[in-house]
């Protein structure tokens, strides 16, 4: 069996990033456990909660070292720039048999004694460079070029960030492999459990749901104006938006955005819930009439990947990922508040009896989905171990 190296990939400034790891390491305990053992590197500074669920999983080994603590980060990549390999963390590597390591958003060097795999979720700085002041958009860029430049083999998780990966960066064709990743299936408690949860929120019977941070590109302006649109023509809906209120790139974004409820006086209709557990996000999936995503960018939304399996709704900004994620969405352009409310004005609720339904149906391809989001990591995990060899 081979044992992979990862490390934490997101934590509480990118929840999407975290989960997506979660739901990796828990689809190969699940479906290919005497293919691929993940092996999780965490720092002793690392906060518990973020740590104790990878525990949980069968067949994880978890190993806490101050290799990995956040003080010896700056050193390591130096090093790794200057020497061409993270001694560090090759050293420790090399103490618990690692084959394989997994590189996200960090670099090991160019002459890594074990073989990596890099994956790029996507590549947002090219697409929006307006959103990155100078010191972000090249830390993030130079952190790509040296992985390529490397010879690294890159793992993307959608056919449009391949093409992206392979315009920007030529030199990555023939090295580049696309795994588009899944999420388990959520058990069903029942739409009556779901609507406490709604209630507690004070919500209506019927509502949509924007579970997104509050980041520039989640573009949550557009439903605003959508919304202020359709309390112009006398139709009320109501939105609510979970996730964490902050962008560390514009932190005046979130502050715009209550002014501009408030000047819409669409406080009722747009309806701030903050971060909330995440069984109170599946909740509302499953209670809320669908779920909108308004983004100008994505990689693979978790978001959207988490109300497909619950056979949830969706309506989405017309972008080529959103279109490769979803079929049966309804789409709108992220630049035409109109567009999303005239989707929202028209949208007809489906029955409690053909969402339970659509949950059943959805549930089945979830865990189809699952066993392929392991399957092909894990034969991209074994044949770059032959390539090495």
């Amino acid at each position: 069996m081979i044992r992979m190296a990862f490390t934490l990939i997101g934590g509480g400034h990118w929840i999407g990033g975290y989960n997506y790891m979660l739901n990796l390491v828990r689809a190969l305990s699940d479906y290919t456990p005497n293919r691929v053992q993940p092996v999780l590197f965490f720092g002793t500074d690392m906060d518990e909660k973020d740590v104790a669920p990878f525990e949980l999983i069968k067949g994880v080994v978890v190993i806490r070292h101050t290799v990995f603590d956040a003080t010896n980060k700056g050193k390591r990549l130096r090093q790794a720039l200057l020497t061409g390999c993270d001694k560090m963390a090759a050293t420790l590597f090399s103490a618990h048999d690692i084959d394989v390591v997994f590189e996200s958003a960090q670099f090991y060097g160019w002459h890594f004694p074990v073989p990596v795999i890099a994956w790029i979720p996507d590549f947002q700085h090219r697409h929006l460079r307006h959103l990155f002041d100078f010191k972000t958009y090249w830390k993030r860029e130079i952190g790509f070029r040296v992985q390529v430049l490397s010879g690294r083999h890159v793992m993307l998780s959608s056919g449009d960030a391949r093409q992206d990966c392979e315009k920007f960066y030529p030199s990555t064709l023939g090295r580049t492999h696309v795994v588009r990743f899944g999420v388990p299936p959520v058990s069903d408690n029942g739409v009556n459990s779901a609507r406490v949860v709604a209630d507690a929120y004070d919500l209506p019977n019927i509502f949509f749901f924007l579970p997104n941070q509050f980041w520039v590109h989640k573009n949550h302006e557009c439903v605003i104006h959508a919304l202020s649109l359709l309390k112009a023509r006398g139709v009320d809906v109501v939105v609510a938006a979970s996730g964490k209120q902050s962008d560390p790139r514009d932190p005046e974004h979130f502050q715009q955005l209550q002014q501009l409820i408030e000047s819409c006086n669409l406080e009722r209709n747009f309806r701030l819930l903050g971060l909330i557990p995440h069984e109170h996000i599946a909740a509302l999936m499953r209670s809320c009439a669908a779920l909108i995503n308004p983004s100008k960018f994505e990689g693979w939304s978790t978001t959207v990947e988490e109300a497909k399996v619950m056979g949830t709704p969706i309506i989405l900004s017309s972008l080529s990922v959103h279109r490769e994620q979803s079929l049966d969405a309804l789409f709108f352009d992220p630049t035409s508040p109109e567009q999303l409310a005239v989707i929202l004005e028209n949208f007809t609720p489906m029955s409690s009896e053909k969402r339970m339904a659509m949950h059943k149906f959805a549930t089945d391809a979830a865990l189809i989905n699952m066993e392929r989001f392991a399957m092909e990591f894990s034969g991209l995990v074994e044949q770059q171990i032959k390539y090495r060899k």
